[in-house]
């Protein structure tokens, strides 16, 4: 069950206002159709209605202080005579405990409410005892056992009720907690996945470069026929090396690769690239302002493949969350060595774009940026559009270098 740790604030309010309402009938019905002294009254009312509120915090405290005010109204009130008023619980006390247990077995142990239950009903029978009458003849002359009956039908509704409540809290708290496992797993499965998708594309980066190596390595001998013998053992060896590295990287891929995964054979797409991306999003409609720098070109095929993968993940969460809305995409080298990526669309009049929108690219973005040591920023704009803004390190000058020499 619930635990007093675990209440809100709009519960303590709740009961707080009940229970003063119930105080302020109390102490007239009391005093004036019971004939309890008025300052008796006060303090039996405090009691029984004060249980409410300390039912909340201290259960214990709770029963006992219902208890003594019921045995306080029966030692004070006058039963005898023609009495039309119920007795030895009056109505105030009635609505009191049924509330009482309902709290018990909602916020605390499931044994605390028949507890409760079963001391006002000890306390009630022992009334006539204390009140000095005989029991029987109180019986009679104040209709005791209807008012028992009523008092602890509808007490038993109560507890009947919180313990519905509770369960009923209890089955939706282990709900939100399974969706909250649920949704983590799901994260943490799509990064994994993300990942492998990110190794195997690494892969292929790296593999055209191991190619190029072991090809030049392979056919050194003969483009350099002026070469001594120890260099072309030499060449071999490093193409042997190539080759060997080249076999790792499938293997460890392998394991990366789902069941139902399947290898790519098309090539990687580059910076290259996405101008035919652009103009095959706006044959579907979008409408895209595309910013190319032709220094971009030359970056490393690594950083290529990533501007590539932003340009397109950042389109797409773009054409699907803002619907109709302009979209500016800008690929520059900012500084040297800095390669930018910047995705802006405007507000949409048909949807609101989601910060977290794509889930499954975000995450996607985020672990190919870092893969490379850059920073990705995700945010919105005041006029309520979405930018995607990357930085990524780029040493273009000696990529090209090794291209040309290549």
């Amino acid at each position: 069950m619930h635990s007093h740790r675990h209440i809100r604030p709009a519960w303590w309010v709740t009961v707080s206002v009940l229970a003063v309402t119930l105080y302020c009938v109390a102490v007239p019905i009391d005093a004036v159709l019971y004939d309890v002294p008025v300052a008796l009254a006060f303090l039996i009312a405090a009691l029984v209605c004060g249980s409410l509120p300390l039912a909340l915090y201290r259960p214990g405290l709770a029963i006992t202080a219902f208890a003594l005010g019921l045995i306080g109204f029966a030692i004070f009130s006058e039963p005898e005579g023609p009495i039309m008023w119920p007795w030895p619980v009056p109505v105030t006390a009635m609505i009191a405990l049924a509330l009482l247990v309902g709290l018990l077995a909602y916020h605390h142990r499931w044994n605390l409410a028949p507890i409760g239950w079963l001391v006002a009903l000890g306390v009630a029978f022992t009334a006539p005892t204390l009140a000095g009458l005989r029991f029987s003849a109180t019986l009679e002359s104040t209709g005791m056992m209807a008012n028992l009956i009523v008092t602890f039908s509808l007490a038993a509704v109560g507890a009947v009720f919180g313990f519905l409540l509770a369960g009923r809290a209890t089955v939706r708290a282990q709900l939100a907690q399974e969706k909250e496992i649920s949704a983590e797993e799901q994260a943490r499965r799509q990064l994994v996945e993300e990942r492998a998708r990110i190794a195997r594309e690494l892969h292929d980066v790296v593999a055209h470069s191991m190619s190029i190596i072991q090809v030049q390595a392979s056919t050194a001998r003969y483009r350099l026929p002026e070469l001594e013998d120890a260099a072309y053992a030499e060449f071999d060896d490093i193409a042997g090396t190539a080759r060997d590295a080249l076999g790792e990287m499938r293997r460890l891929l392998g394991t990366l690769r789902t069941d139902d995964h399947t290898a790519e054979r098309m090539p990687q797409q580059t910076i290259s690239d996405i101008p035919r991306l652009v103009e095959s999003s706006r044959r579907a409609g979008a409408s895209i302002e595309l910013n190319l720098d032709d220094q971009t070109r030359d970056a490393p095929l690594s950083v290529q493949v990533v501007v590539f993968r932003l340009v397109q993940e950042s389109i797409s969460n773009a054409v699907r969350h803002a619907p109709g809305a302009h979209i500016a995409v800008t690929v520059a080298v900012s500084t040297p060595g800095l390669l930018t990526v910047t995705v802006a669309n405007a507000a949409s009049s048909t949807h609101t774009p989601d910060a977290t929108g794509g889930g499954h690219g975000i995450i996607g973005m985020r672990e190919r940026t870092a893969m490379l040591g850059g920073r990705l920023n995700v945010h919105s704009t005041p006029d309520g559009g979405w930018v995607v803004h990357a930085e990524l390190p780029c040493d273009t000058a000696g990529s090209a270098l090794t291209e040309r020499t290549s």
